[in-house]
């Protein structure tokens, strides 16, 4: 849901120019956001649908897992990697998370994601990481390790230094595996962390929606407002229930009546349902 709303809040604000935009917990999984602005409620079915279609991307099938991310990176995807790749380092690839870089059965899976042509690279590092001497290497630094593995092999770096790169360039590759190669990290990130839209209900003005403040109907969570500013810190198990609310107003009732007209609640608590 933090990574949802941070790439969505600065695509919402800067590529489309909305001010005015709250954002609520569904209750459950997700995350709602409203756009108050009056030029985005006013918006046709048409326009809603090719604001929505702008955000969202192909995550592939089982059969096809690629992306068919453009190149160059359009400068949104660009931004949305600069959000999400500290977050799926932090949050997907520690024991923590995934696993992904964690675990020798989960890095080996992940460099077998490679594309083909960058074999070469994978059966270098699952040798070094397999080895006791790079057993405390940990997953961020495995990370930027398969990544500048990756840019040297395509030749847009060397290691710099005066030091001895890892592995040679490979020579004979062609464009369409040189741009699937420098494209692999984005869509590894993007396929653990970019958020997945629901589109019919952003596009149809009559669409039902969930008003903020209800309660999930399986859940029984508040769908409660969430601060852009201090969504790290948001907890949806700490979000409050249905069952909590009626125990916190019976008690405050029973409160009020113990103490009387000195406790400083007089009179009795009225409900408006």
């Amino acid at each position: 849901m933090t990574m949802a709303v941070k790439v969505m809040e600065r695509g919402l604000r800067e590529d489309f120019g909305f001010q005015h935009v709250a954002w609520f917990y569904s209750g459950r999984r997700g995350v709602h956001a409203w756009v108050c602005d009056e030029s985005a409620r006013t918006l046709s079915n048409e326009a809603r649908s090719a604001v929505a279609a702008y955000f969202e991307i192909a995550m592939g099938t089982e059969q096809n897992k690629g992306m068919n991310l453009s190149h160059p990176l359009h400068p949104m995807l660009s931004r949305a990697y600069d959000v999400l790749e500290p977050m799926f380092i932090d949050d997907i690839l520690p024991s923590t998370g995934h696993s992904l870089l964690a675990k020798k059965e989960h890095w080996d899976a992940l460099l077998a994601s490679l594309p083909p042509a960058a074999e070469p690279v994978a059966a270098t590092l699952a040798k070094r990481w397999s080895s006791s001497n790079n057993d405390a290497s940990t997953p961020a630094e495995k990370w930027a390790e398969l990544k500048r593995y990756l840019s040297i092999f395509i030749g847009k770096s060397t290691d710099g230094g005066g030091q001895k790169q890892p592995m040679k360039n490979a020579k004979n590759l062609s464009t369409k595996d040189r741009i699937k190669i420098e494209q692999w990290p984005v869509e590894t990130v993007f396929r653990y962390t970019y958020p997945r839209l629901d589109i019919n209900v952003s596009k149809m003005q009559n669409h039902l929606l969930k008003s903020p403040f209800c309660i999930h109907p399986k859940t029984g969570w508040v769908c409660v407002p969430i601060e852009v500013n201090k969504v790290d810190d948001f907890d949806p198990f700490k979000v409050p229930t249905l069952p909590q609310l009626m125990r916190e107003l019976d008690e405050y009732e029973k409160e009020g009546s113990d103490d009387g007209d000195e406790g400083g609640r007089k009179g009795k608590v009225e409900y408006d349902w």
